[in-house]
Protein backbone atom coordinates (compact mmCIF):
# COMPACT_ATOMS: atom_id res chain seq x y z
CA UNK A 1 0.00 0.00 0.00
CA UNK A 2 1.46 3.60 -0.86
CA UNK A 3 2.07 5.47 1.91
CA UNK A 4 -0.66 8.19 0.80
CA UNK A 5 -3.69 5.58 0.67
CA UNK A 6 -3.02 4.89 4.30
CA UNK A 7 -5.67 6.16 6.59
CA UNK A 8 -4.68 7.64 10.01
CA UNK A 9 -6.63 4.92 11.89
CA UNK A 10 -4.22 2.57 9.82
CA UNK A 11 -1.33 4.52 11.22
CA UNK A 12 -2.59 4.40 14.81
CA UNK A 13 -2.96 0.74 14.80
CA UNK A 14 0.98 0.31 13.16
CA UNK A 15 2.23 2.59 15.97
CA UNK A 16 0.12 0.70 18.79
CA UNK A 17 2.02 -2.62 16.93
CA UNK A 18 5.86 -0.95 17.53
CA UNK A 19 5.63 -0.71 13.19
CA UNK A 20 7.21 2.50 12.00
CA UNK A 21 4.31 4.03 9.53
CA UNK A 22 5.05 5.07 5.99
CA UNK A 23 4.27 8.32 6.83
CA UNK A 24 3.97 10.76 10.10
CA UNK A 25 0.58 11.28 11.53
CA UNK A 26 -0.13 15.25 11.54
CA UNK A 27 -2.22 15.93 14.61
CA UNK A 28 -1.90 19.53 15.16
CA UNK A 29 -3.35 21.00 18.49
CA UNK A 30 -5.91 23.31 17.62
CA UNK A 31 -8.45 23.94 19.88
CA UNK A 32 -9.17 27.90 20.83
CA UNK A 33 -9.62 29.09 17.22
CA UNK A 34 -12.99 27.97 17.59
CA UNK A 35 -13.53 30.33 19.88
CA UNK A 36 -12.90 32.99 17.10
CA UNK A 37 -14.62 31.31 14.97
CA UNK A 38 -17.63 31.29 17.31
CA UNK A 39 -16.71 34.83 18.21
CA UNK A 40 -17.10 33.97 22.35
CA UNK A 41 -14.89 34.29 24.83
CA UNK A 42 -12.85 31.15 25.25
CA UNK A 43 -13.95 31.21 29.19
CA UNK A 44 -17.66 30.42 27.53
CA UNK A 45 -16.40 28.69 24.52
CA UNK A 46 -15.31 25.93 27.02
CA UNK A 47 -18.39 25.17 28.45
CA UNK A 48 -20.31 24.95 25.63
CA UNK A 49 -20.32 21.87 23.54
CA UNK A 50 -22.93 22.92 20.77
CA UNK A 51 -20.33 25.63 19.79
CA UNK A 52 -17.53 23.99 20.25
CA UNK A 53 -18.96 20.79 18.23
CA UNK A 54 -19.95 23.59 15.42
CA UNK A 55 -16.45 25.13 15.41
CA UNK A 56 -14.47 22.39 15.24
CA UNK A 57 -16.17 21.05 11.91
CA UNK A 58 -15.45 24.40 10.63
CA UNK A 59 -11.93 24.04 11.74
CA UNK A 60 -11.76 20.67 10.01
CA UNK A 61 -12.46 22.25 6.48
CA UNK A 62 -10.17 25.15 7.22
CA UNK A 63 -6.91 22.49 8.52
CA UNK A 64 -5.66 19.54 6.50
CA UNK A 65 -4.54 16.94 9.19
CA UNK A 66 -5.08 13.98 10.27
CA UNK A 67 -7.60 14.69 13.54
CA UNK A 68 -9.43 17.10 15.23
CA UNK A 69 -8.63 18.41 18.47
CA UNK A 70 -12.12 17.73 20.48
CA UNK A 71 -10.96 19.28 23.87
CA UNK A 72 -7.82 21.19 25.57
CA UNK A 73 -7.42 23.24 28.37
CA UNK A 74 -4.88 22.92 30.52
CA UNK A 75 -7.26 23.31 33.61
CA UNK A 76 -9.59 20.83 32.69
CA UNK A 77 -8.46 18.20 35.29
CA UNK A 78 -7.34 21.60 38.20
CA UNK A 79 -11.39 22.17 37.57
CA UNK A 80 -12.36 18.74 37.60
CA UNK A 81 -11.55 18.06 40.80
CA UNK A 82 -13.13 21.57 42.35
CA UNK A 83 -10.26 24.44 41.95
CA UNK A 84 -11.58 27.49 40.03
CA UNK A 85 -9.57 28.78 37.15
CA UNK A 86 -7.97 32.48 37.64
CA UNK A 87 -8.58 34.48 34.46
CA UNK A 88 -7.08 37.49 32.97
CA UNK A 89 -9.60 38.31 30.54
CA UNK A 90 -12.21 35.96 28.85
CA UNK A 91 -9.69 33.89 26.68
CA UNK A 92 -6.46 34.03 29.16
CA UNK A 93 -5.92 31.90 31.83
CA UNK A 94 -4.04 32.55 34.50
CA UNK A 95 -4.03 29.61 36.97
CA UNK A 96 -5.69 27.74 39.23
CA UNK A 97 -7.44 28.46 43.01
CA UNK A 98 -8.42 25.46 45.28
CA UNK A 99 -10.62 24.60 47.33
CA UNK A 100 -8.70 24.81 49.99
CA UNK A 101 -5.02 25.07 51.67
CA UNK A 102 -2.41 22.67 51.17
CA UNK A 103 -1.32 21.90 54.99
CA UNK A 104 1.89 20.11 55.61
CA UNK A 105 2.70 19.73 52.10
CA UNK A 106 0.03 17.73 51.26
CA UNK A 107 -2.58 18.21 48.31
CA UNK A 108 -4.99 21.01 48.55
CA UNK A 109 -8.27 20.14 51.06
CA UNK A 110 -11.90 19.80 49.70
CA UNK A 111 -10.65 17.93 46.79
CA UNK A 112 -13.03 16.18 44.81
CA UNK A 113 -12.20 12.32 44.39
CA UNK A 114 -10.71 10.73 41.33
CA UNK A 115 -14.04 9.07 41.02
CA UNK A 116 -16.02 12.20 41.35
CA UNK A 117 -13.83 14.10 38.98
CA UNK A 118 -15.07 12.39 36.19
CA UNK A 119 -18.55 13.93 36.85
CA UNK A 120 -17.46 17.42 36.86
CA UNK A 121 -19.00 19.37 34.46
CA UNK A 122 -15.68 19.92 32.44
CA UNK A 123 -15.18 16.65 31.75
CA UNK A 124 -18.56 16.07 31.21
CA UNK A 125 -18.63 18.78 28.27
CA UNK A 126 -15.40 17.31 26.56
CA UNK A 127 -16.82 13.67 27.07
CA UNK A 128 -19.96 15.15 25.33
CA UNK A 129 -18.16 16.80 22.00
CA UNK A 130 -16.23 13.75 21.75
CA UNK A 131 -19.80 11.58 21.50
CA UNK A 132 -21.14 14.21 19.07
CA UNK A 133 -18.18 14.41 16.50
CA UNK A 134 -17.56 10.56 16.72
CA UNK A 135 -21.60 10.42 15.10
CA UNK A 136 -21.09 13.63 12.93
CA UNK A 137 -17.55 12.75 11.53
CA UNK A 138 -17.58 10.34 8.35
CA UNK A 139 -14.28 10.52 6.99
CA UNK A 140 -11.26 8.86 9.10
CA UNK A 141 -10.43 11.78 11.19
CA UNK A 142 -8.97 10.42 14.54
CA UNK A 143 -10.74 12.36 17.81
CA UNK A 144 -7.76 13.58 19.72
CA UNK A 145 -7.40 15.56 22.87
CA UNK A 146 -5.50 17.05 25.66
CA UNK A 147 -4.98 15.60 29.16
CA UNK A 148 -2.43 17.07 31.91
CA UNK A 149 0.04 14.84 32.57
CA UNK A 150 0.75 13.64 36.04
CA UNK A 151 3.93 15.51 37.05
CA UNK A 152 2.71 18.44 36.02
CA UNK A 153 -0.73 18.31 37.65
CA UNK A 154 1.25 17.00 40.68
CA UNK A 155 3.19 20.27 40.08
CA UNK A 156 -0.10 22.67 40.55
CA UNK A 157 -1.21 20.55 43.39
CA UNK A 158 1.86 20.57 44.99
CA UNK A 159 2.83 24.60 44.54
CA UNK A 160 -1.27 25.61 45.78
CA UNK A 161 0.74 29.06 46.94
CA UNK A 162 2.70 29.65 43.77
CA UNK A 163 1.01 31.75 42.44
CA UNK A 164 0.88 29.04 38.91
CA UNK A 165 4.36 28.94 39.13
CA UNK A 166 5.45 25.26 38.42
CA UNK A 167 8.44 23.98 40.51
CA UNK A 168 9.68 20.41 39.89
CA UNK A 169 11.85 20.32 42.78
CA UNK A 170 8.53 20.64 45.29
CA UNK A 171 6.44 17.67 44.00
CA UNK A 172 6.27 14.59 45.98
CA UNK A 173 5.12 11.13 45.24
CA UNK A 174 2.23 11.37 47.07
CA UNK A 175 0.99 14.37 44.75
CA UNK A 176 2.17 12.32 41.67
CA UNK A 177 -0.22 9.19 42.61
CA UNK A 178 -3.16 11.57 43.30
CA UNK A 179 -2.68 13.46 39.97
CA UNK A 180 -2.42 9.84 37.92
CA UNK A 181 -5.39 8.64 39.42
CA UNK A 182 -7.18 11.77 38.62
CA UNK A 183 -5.77 11.53 35.19
CA UNK A 184 -6.38 7.36 34.68
CA UNK A 185 -9.96 8.56 35.23
CA UNK A 186 -10.62 10.88 33.00
CA UNK A 187 -8.73 9.17 30.37
CA UNK A 188 -10.92 6.29 30.65
CA UNK A 189 -14.09 8.54 30.24
CA UNK A 190 -11.99 10.01 26.97
CA UNK A 191 -11.83 6.47 24.92
CA UNK A 192 -14.81 5.01 26.32
CA UNK A 193 -16.75 8.06 24.33
CA UNK A 194 -14.66 7.54 20.93
CA UNK A 195 -11.34 9.06 21.34
CA UNK A 196 -8.85 7.63 19.37
CA UNK A 197 -5.09 10.11 20.45
CA UNK A 198 -4.99 11.01 23.81
CA UNK A 199 -2.28 14.26 24.55
CA UNK A 200 -0.73 13.31 27.94
CA UNK A 201 0.61 17.31 28.70
CA UNK A 202 4.03 17.56 30.32
CA UNK A 203 5.05 21.56 31.37
CA UNK A 204 7.73 20.05 33.68
CA UNK A 205 9.42 16.94 34.09
CA UNK A 206 11.14 15.13 37.23
CA UNK A 207 15.02 14.60 37.01
CA UNK A 208 15.94 11.05 35.89
CA UNK A 209 18.23 10.55 38.76
CA UNK A 210 15.29 12.15 41.26
CA UNK A 211 13.70 10.31 44.30
CA UNK A 212 10.14 10.83 42.23
CA UNK A 213 11.16 9.46 38.93
CA UNK A 214 10.50 6.15 39.48
CA UNK A 215 6.80 6.98 40.59
CA UNK A 216 6.24 9.37 37.85
CA UNK A 217 7.27 6.74 35.16
CA UNK A 218 4.93 4.05 36.78
CA UNK A 219 1.92 6.74 37.42
CA UNK A 220 2.79 7.17 33.82
CA UNK A 221 2.68 4.27 32.20
CA UNK A 222 -1.20 3.41 34.08
CA UNK A 223 -2.66 6.32 32.18
CA UNK A 224 -0.59 4.97 28.96
CA UNK A 225 -1.67 1.34 29.35
CA UNK A 226 -5.51 2.35 30.04
CA UNK A 227 -5.35 4.33 26.62
CA UNK A 228 -3.88 1.57 24.83
CA UNK A 229 -6.74 -1.04 25.91
CA UNK A 230 -9.06 0.71 24.24
CA UNK A 231 -6.77 0.72 21.27
CA UNK A 232 -6.17 4.40 21.17
CA UNK A 233 -2.78 6.27 21.06
CA UNK A 234 -0.97 7.76 23.99
CA UNK A 235 1.16 10.66 23.34
CA UNK A 236 3.78 12.29 25.48
CA UNK A 237 4.13 15.97 24.58
CA UNK A 238 6.16 17.74 26.88
CA UNK A 239 6.24 21.29 25.90
CA UNK A 240 8.95 22.85 27.72
CA UNK A 241 12.20 22.61 25.53
CA UNK A 242 14.44 22.71 28.32
CA UNK A 243 12.90 19.36 29.89
CA UNK A 244 12.94 18.39 26.87
CA UNK A 245 16.65 19.03 25.99
CA UNK A 246 17.80 18.23 29.50
CA UNK A 247 15.41 14.61 29.27
CA UNK A 248 16.14 13.53 25.32
CA UNK A 249 18.91 11.21 25.87
CA UNK A 250 18.57 9.75 29.50
CA UNK A 251 14.66 9.58 30.02
CA UNK A 252 12.71 9.19 26.91
CA UNK A 253 14.65 6.02 26.01
CA UNK A 254 13.41 4.49 29.49
CA UNK A 255 9.08 5.39 28.11
CA UNK A 256 7.41 2.84 27.21
CA UNK A 257 4.58 2.16 24.78
CA UNK A 258 3.87 5.74 23.45
CA UNK A 259 4.92 8.12 21.47
CA UNK A 260 7.09 10.77 23.00
CA UNK A 261 7.01 14.75 21.22
CA UNK A 262 9.35 16.49 23.10
CA UNK A 263 9.04 20.40 22.36
CA UNK A 264 11.66 21.94 20.05
CA UNK A 265 13.30 25.10 21.60
CA UNK A 266 14.33 27.08 18.77
CA UNK A 267 11.98 27.63 15.21
CA UNK A 268 15.62 27.60 13.99
CA UNK A 269 16.01 25.40 10.83
CA UNK A 270 19.00 23.87 11.67
CA UNK A 271 17.92 22.89 14.60
CA UNK A 272 14.32 22.19 13.52
CA UNK A 273 15.01 17.98 13.81
CA UNK A 274 14.22 14.65 15.73
CA UNK A 275 17.86 14.18 14.81
CA UNK A 276 18.91 11.14 13.02
CA UNK A 277 20.48 8.97 16.18
CA UNK A 278 16.50 9.00 17.24
CA UNK A 279 14.94 7.46 14.66
CA UNK A 280 12.46 5.27 16.08
CA UNK A 281 8.88 4.70 16.09
CA UNK A 282 7.94 5.51 19.21
CA UNK A 283 9.19 9.32 18.52
CA UNK A 284 7.97 12.50 17.29
CA UNK A 285 8.16 16.14 17.48
CA UNK A 286 6.42 19.27 18.62
CA UNK A 287 7.01 22.55 16.60
CA UNK A 288 7.01 25.42 18.27
CA UNK A 289 4.08 27.85 18.68
CA UNK A 290 6.04 30.66 17.20
CA UNK A 291 6.08 29.02 13.62
CA UNK A 292 2.73 30.08 13.29
CA UNK A 293 2.67 33.45 13.73
CA UNK A 294 3.19 35.56 10.96
CA UNK A 295 4.38 38.39 13.26
CA UNK A 296 7.11 36.33 14.53
CA UNK A 297 8.56 34.09 12.31
CA UNK A 298 8.79 34.69 8.62
CA UNK A 299 7.04 33.06 6.25
CA UNK A 300 10.29 31.95 4.10
CA UNK A 301 12.44 31.07 7.16
CA UNK A 302 9.16 28.61 8.58
CA UNK A 303 8.84 27.41 4.95
CA UNK A 304 12.49 25.77 5.23
CA UNK A 305 12.19 24.61 8.57
CA UNK A 306 9.33 22.54 7.83
CA UNK A 307 11.13 21.10 4.93
CA UNK A 308 13.94 20.38 7.01
CA UNK A 309 12.00 18.79 9.70
CA UNK A 310 10.38 16.70 7.36
CA UNK A 311 13.36 15.58 5.91
CA UNK A 312 14.95 14.41 9.04
CA UNK A 313 14.43 12.12 12.03
CA UNK A 314 11.22 10.56 10.06
CA UNK A 315 9.20 11.04 13.38
CA UNK A 316 6.35 8.69 13.67
CA UNK A 317 3.89 12.23 14.74
CA UNK A 318 4.46 15.93 14.55
CA UNK A 319 2.26 17.58 16.33
CA UNK A 320 2.68 21.68 18.43
CA UNK A 321 3.86 22.63 21.35
CA UNK A 322 0.60 23.24 22.75
CA UNK A 323 -2.57 24.89 21.18
CA UNK A 324 -2.14 26.90 18.13
CA UNK A 325 -3.50 30.40 18.67
CA UNK A 326 -6.39 31.58 17.42
CA UNK A 327 -4.63 34.00 15.26
CA UNK A 328 -2.08 31.95 13.70
CA UNK A 329 -1.83 31.62 10.22
CA UNK A 330 -3.72 28.18 8.99
CA UNK A 331 -1.75 28.20 6.17
CA UNK A 332 1.61 27.22 7.67
CA UNK A 333 -0.82 24.75 9.35
CA UNK A 334 -1.77 23.04 5.80
CA UNK A 335 1.92 23.40 4.43
CA UNK A 336 2.86 21.02 6.46
CA UNK A 337 -0.15 18.64 5.13
CA UNK A 338 1.24 19.27 1.72
CA UNK A 339 4.94 18.51 2.16
CA UNK A 340 4.07 15.26 4.32
CA UNK A 341 2.13 14.36 0.98
CA UNK A 342 4.37 15.13 -1.76
CA UNK A 343 7.96 13.90 -0.55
Amino acid sequence: MMAEDYTPRQIVKDLLQGTAPPRPLFLPIVFSLGARIENMPLRSFLTNPTKITNALRQIRGRVKSDGITCYCDRFLEAQALGGAVEWESGDHPRGARWPGPAVNGEVPVGLRSPEDSVKSSSVITATEVIRRLKSLMRDDSLLTVCLTGPFTLGALLSNADADGELRADDVQSFAVAFSAAVIARIASAFVEAGANVIFIREDVLPAPSSEVYPDWNSSLSSTVNIVRFYEALPILLVTDPGAAGANRSEMFPRIRDCIVCPANGSPEPARLSTGAEEENPARGVALPLELFNPHEFPAEASDEALRRMISNGNPAVITTAGDVSAMADVRRLNKIWELLHCS
